[in-house]
């Protein structure tokens, strides 16, 4: 018997999503069979976003060793006790946007992100420039992305993503859907 149950968390923070101003798209689950290691991924937007050139993916990686791990210390204990909060998911935020043509100036784009996701949300910022042909100008595909851990202990207690993370993560959404129309023209 599962002592946590990762496809209903994964419900569970597509609702909580949605309630804090996201249109959820598409959901898709892995399992590499070898190790049974399992990634989810969750493709949402800001929902006044839907038709806007700004995506936000959710990664939720579920190493069996951690789960194996968290089960074990969790049926070894006697019934009152709790489990020491050690055992933890990887989740990424990573915001994506099509090449843009007036690509905006990393240094004050990572400024003004940090400000949103504050030190709970540390944001990474970064570009690729390409050249679809030699007589073209350069376009820059702009990506962001956060990392945070999620707790088994807290999984399994039925708690979400905290609020806050969900409300950052909306916020940095709107400023890119705002400032996306400048950069692609």
């Amino acid at each position: 018997m599962a002592v946590i149950d990762v496809a209903g968390f994964v419900a569970d923070l597509k609702d909580h999503a949605v309630e804090h101003g996201f249109h959820v798209h598409d959901e898709r689950h892995f399992v590499e069979s070898y190790s049974l290691r399992q990634t989810w991924e969750v493709d949402l937007h800001p929902e006044e976003g839907c038709e806007g050139p700004v995506d936000l993916y959710l990664s939720l990686d579920v190493d069996p060793r951690v789960l194996l791990g968290f089960e074990d210390v969790v049926m070894g204990l006697e019934e009152a006790e709790e489990p020491p909060d050690e055992f933890h998911f990887p989740l990424s935020f990573t915001w994506a946007l099509p090449p843009l043509t007036a690509g905006p100036d990393l240094l004050l784009l990572a400024t003004d992100l940090a400000g949103l996701g504050g030190p709970d949300l540390p944001l990474e910022v970064s570009a690729i420039d390409s050249i679809p042909a030699a007589t073209e100008a350069p376009e820059r595909s702009l990506r962001v992305v956060a990392h945070q851990r999620v707790s088994l202990v807290r999984i399994r207690d039925g708690e979400e993503v905290p609020c806050d993370v969900l409300d950052r993560c909306l916020a940095v959404s709107r400023y890119l859907l705002d400032h996306a129309t400048d950069w692609m023209t």
